[in-house]
């Protein structure tokens, strides 16, 4: 049953309705001389037979022949102008809506050139406007007595994931790579979203991506792998894995959620004497020489560690007039200038 509405307005109560209808259940008689009231963040859409036919802005406005042409002209005739009919109003709310988060439902299916096939979850945050009222209320809203942002983010966040596929499949090789691509794959997204958005009578403000993130044994991949960038031989590796079950340690959790039982325990009591038996033996096996400058035993390398003079023994080369040492690319010795003999003459002589 229709009501007899003298004032129109609408509050929004929750700051998260973006349309609102009057009478919220099928249509009402409106007599002329009604007021309607449209706040600064609002506009007002009447609707007739189905059809939109005036948009009002923010202000006070009374239904007369005089502000109401083509409702009074096309629908009063017949009542000689006077007579009530039966419409409806729909109030849009203008302002902006902000922080409204979506993500995936379901994992994106990416190809990783270097994991293969990883399934991935993003999240992230919208911020619109309605631009069109009449676009958005056919598009959208349609017969619904209200219309809310959950209502946009639920229809909106599938025109966004299709989106998010398409970008990470063209651009996108790796998961290693997202850390630094947040703010660019979000304004890429930006740019392939404004026109979805548009045809719904939607502005798309702004556009972020918070999070991309794989799943938990893909994220342990990655953590392994920023542990193997600390090191540089496997032996080291498996101390460093060492180092992080025991500090979880024996029996309980520790800071990475990981709990070592007996099992476990075991087996690294057999495997921490042999690590650590490795690492004494690639100590000792190392060959140590006598620096002839500053006479410091030191690794058999080309240079001494401790005063960087040369070591190897065809750099040792001395001059076969005086005996003094020579560089080893001196053609004449620096002492005597006597000519230096070549270098395999000098090592046929023994010198």
């Amino acid at each position: 049953m229709g009501v007899f509405l003298e004032v129109l307005e609408w509050f929004d109560e929750t700051g998260e309705e973006m349309a609102h209808r009057l009478p919220q259940e099928g249509s009402a008689d409106i007599k002329f001389g009604a007021q309607l009231i449209v706040r600064e963040s609002q506009e007002a859409v009447f609707f007739s037979g189905g059809k939109p036919h005036d948009v009002f802005g923010p202000g006070r406005h009374t239904l007369t022949t005089k502000n109401l042409p083509l409702l009074t002209q096309a629908l009063s005739l017949p009542w000689g102008f006077t007579s009530p009919f039966r419409c409806e109003v729909y109030f849009i709310n203008k302002k902006v809506f902000t922080e409204l988060k979506w993500g995936t439902r379901e994992p994106v299916i990416f190809y990783d050139r270097q994991l293969g096939k990883v399934r991935l979850r993003a999240y992230g945050q919208t911020t619109f406007r309605i631009a069109q009222a009449d676009t958005f209320i056919h598009q959208l809203v349609g017969t619904r007595g209200s219309f809310s942002t959950s209502d946009a983010t639920d229809y909106l966040r599938d025109v966004i994931v299709a989106r998010l596929n398409d970008y990470l499949g063209e651009n996108l090789s790796t998961v290693f790579d997202l850390p630094a691509l947040y703010d660019e794959t979000g304004e890429a997204l930006k740019e392939k979203l404004e026109n979805d958005f548009e045809k719904y009578g939607l502005e798309l403000v702004d556009f972020f991506v918070t999070a991309i993130t794989p799943p938990e044994e893909v994220a342990s991949m990655i953590d392994a792998q920023g542990g193997l960038a600390l090191v540089d031989d496997m032996p080291r590796y498996m101390q460093y894995q060492l180092a992080r079950a025991i500090r979880r340690g024996p029996g309980g959790e520790g800071p990475g959620g990981g709990t070592m039982d007996a099992s476990m325990g075991l087996g690294l009591g057999m495997l921490v004497p042999g690590m650590l038996a490795g690492s004494a033996q690639a100590a000792t096996t190392q060959t140590l020489v006598k620096c002839p400058v500053c006479h410091r035993s030191v690794p058999d390398t080309r240079f001494c560690s401790s005063c960087g003079a040369p070591l190897q023994a065809e750099q040792q080369l001395s001059c076969s007039n005086c005996g003094e040492s020579l560089p080893a690319d001196a053609s004449f010795c620096p002492n005597c200038g006597h000519p230096v003999q070549d270098r395999s003459d000098d090592s046929d002589s023994g010198k």
